[in-house]
């Protein structure tokens, strides 16, 4: 299969590569999101297989072919920091974005595929002790209900909506019993097929696990199940309902990481093998259903790992980047490069 890879960076906006990572091209200037853009987040438009998101420093931004060429969203996400994206699986018009530093952390809805935005009451406040600025990290859709969504902040707490953002409640609260922690980093959402709902919910030192809908919680510290203390992000199999992985290190940006795999939604944990061990900890994950095998994976600092096996065993490419901040890959490759910037 073609394809290409998109890698989002802290600096030089968006890299890909066409021909299996031998070249890397930078986005062409006079574009309205800049090659040297601070890229925070991807997303797969799901109406076009060929086209993706870009969550920036200052907005949304939108390519239709492969990430060649790249346009302003003109709407309610302008000038504001946009960390992450999640599309809704049972109404793909439905997306969520969420903002955060170095402007306010905020939840954002679209309902029309992302064309318009409206803000939804879910706001931090400007600073938080962890932080400085909290930034919201972590979004989840269920994948049966497109109203209920949970949003993440780092640092700020998880919340969960019923409605669609337009109510909120807090739900860490009650994790007093295990010293609480309000740093979150990430949030799957897993239907089984008895029926129930597995919810993940990673936090900067412990996964939460739940299997009563969010009514409680069991801890898995990092360091003692993980041997790394700082877990920073899960990456659910596409099409899967039990295979996950987790990256983490040894702090942020931190000098090495694991990635560690499990096939029953969270239970149990497998040391995935590096070829070459990272140079910090991991920070971004990227997959495709057009291929759920085919994995990507992220250090903070620059290296880029694939995976031909749902992320058992996982091998560094070449080229190495600047800080990355999000991966994925779309089949295909397009008819017009765009006159890129060569970059190797």
């Amino acid at each position: 299969m073609s394809r290409t890879m998109i890698v989002a960076t802290d600096g030089q906006a968006i890299i890909r590569t066409h021909d299996e990572g031998k070249h890397w091209y930078r986005i062409n200037i006079g574009q309205d999101l800049e090659y040297d853009d601070r890229v925070r987040c991807l997303l797969i438009d799901p109406a076009n297989p060929e086209a993706l998101f870009a969550g920036a420093e200052k907005g949304l931004f939108y390519s239709a072919d492969h990430g060649v060429h790249w346009s302003r969203i003109d709407c309610a996400l302008n000038g504001l920091a946009v960390w992450k994206l999640v599309v809704s699986e049972s109404d793909p018009k439905v997306i969520y974005a969420g903002t955060g530093a170095p402007s306010r952390a905020i939840l954002f809805r679209s309902r029309d595929g992302g064309k318009s935005w409206e803000r939804t009451p879910l706001e931090m406040p400007e600073f938080c002790a962890g932080v400085n600025r909290p930034r919201m990290l972590a979004l989840a859709v269920d994948p049966a209900d497109s109203n209920d969504v949970w949003a993440g902040v780092e640092e700020g707490g998880l919340y969960r909506s019923r409605d669609g953002g337009d109510t909120w409640q807090r739900i860490d609260t009650s994790w007093s019993e295990f010293g609480g922690n309000s740093d979150l980093h990430d949030i799957v959402i897993l239907k089984q097929d008895d029926g129930t709902t597995v919810h993940l919910a990673l936090t900067v030192i412990a996964l939460y696990r739940s299997t009563d809908n969010g009514e409680t919680w069991v801890r898995l510290p990092a360091k003692e199940s993980w041997g790394l203390r700082y877990s920073r992000l899960l990456m659910r199999k596409p099409g899967s309902n039990r295979e996950i992985a987790v990256g983490i290190g040894d702090g942020t940006p931190g000098t090495t990481a694991a990635i560690l795999t499990s096939d029953d939604a969270g239970l149990t944990w497998t040391k995935a093998e590096l070829d070459r061990p990272s140079n910090s900890c991991m920070w971004a994950f990227g997959a495709n259903p057009a291929d759920p095998d085919f994995m990507l994976a992220g250090s903070k600092f620059g290296y880029l790992y694939l995976s031909t096996d749902a992320g058992k065993s996982w091998a560094k490419e070449w080229r190495e980047f600047n800080e990355i901040t999000d991966l994925t890959w779309i089949p295909g490759i397009p008819e017009d490069l765009g006159l890129p910037h060569v970059t190797n």
